[in-house]
């Protein structure tokens, strides 16, 4: 099967994809989750990118690094934060010319995020200056907008910027 064939499997995966990655996104904008919140987000996460793995492309698997990185960094989790976040950077270089622009921006925003969670706050602002570059350079002035939004978004974990939790 190639990557594009759309069969009946690959469009439950597809299906189970989406709606899962909806139900990290609902958790991740709730204010006061709870810690089995906290786990079904992780738990999620990881099951939405499974479902990509057979559903999806280079550029799915790509925003599964980012999200699971995303995910991480929210709840402190230095490793984990850092190992898919770098994932995710490994994965965009090599097929930069299928993604969007902002996947690009978005790979080094969660590069200086977990980088920022694990204190090295240098390698985060080399990160951080390479993502604003990135998002300034993002055509669709919708996608611009979010990702700079999204970047001034919290946690920063002391690095200078605005933040939420």
């Amino acid at each position: 099967m190639s990557e594009g064939e759309l069969t009946p499997d690959r469009q439950r995966h597809e299906t189970l994809a989406k709606q899962i990655n909806g139900e990290v996104w609902s958790l991740l904008d709730k204010e006061d989750r709870t810690e089995e919140e906290d786990e079904r987000m992780v738990l999620a996460a990881h099951a939405s990118y499974y479902h990509w793995l057979y559903a999806g492309t280079s550029v799915h698997r790509q925003r599964g690094e980012w999200m699971l990185a995303h995910v991480h960094t929210v709840l402190g989790r230095e490793s984990p934060a850092r190992h898919h976040a770098r994932r995710c950077l490994a994965l965009t270089e090599p097929f930069a010319a299928e993604m969007k622009d902002f996947d690009v921006a978005y790979a080094y925003e969660a590069v200086a995020r977990a980088e920022a969670l694990g204190e090295d706050s240098d390698t985060a602002r080399r990160y951080l200056q390479m993502a604003e570059a990135e998002g300034a350079r993002i055509v669709d002035e919708e996608d611009r907008t979010i990702f700079l939004a999204d970047l001034r978004r919290g946690p920063w974990f002391g690095l200078g910027l605005q933040g939420g939790r």
